[in-house]
């Protein structure tokens, strides 16, 4: 029982392990190709600053975990998808707005 017990701990702490490793830690960013528009760029602590938690997108359904796994286009964005979720004018800055593009896209 015992043996049991440790290897499910140890099961555990490793798949919590490498969830987090996925996760963007503080002070870091992750790059996307934004194509035309310009590289976007993901930083988390901004998002954590206004009192949001990965889960929010992460276990709502939004995003999945790993980089890349998401094939995210500024149509989808728009439709309310993705990003647009919350940036869609009333919970965060509008997507739609093409005054806010250099917020995410850097040329």
């Amino acid at each position: 029982m015992k043996k049991f017990f440790v290897m499910v701990l140890a099961v555990a702490v490793t798949l919590a392990l490498s969830i987090s490793a996925f996760a963007v830690p503080s002070g870091k960013t992750v790059e996307f190709d934004g194509k035309g528009g310009g590289k976007v760029v993901f930083d988390g602590k901004i998002h954590a600053d206004k009192g949001l938690k990965c889960a929010d997108c992460h276990s709502s359904g939004l995003f999945k975990m790993k980089k890349g796994a998401d094939a995210i286009t500024m149509k989808d964005i728009q439709e309310g998808k993705f990003c647009g979720a919350c940036h869609n004018g009333t919970k965060a800055y509008s997507a739609k707005d093409e005054a806010n593009c250099g917020k995410c896209h850097q040329k």
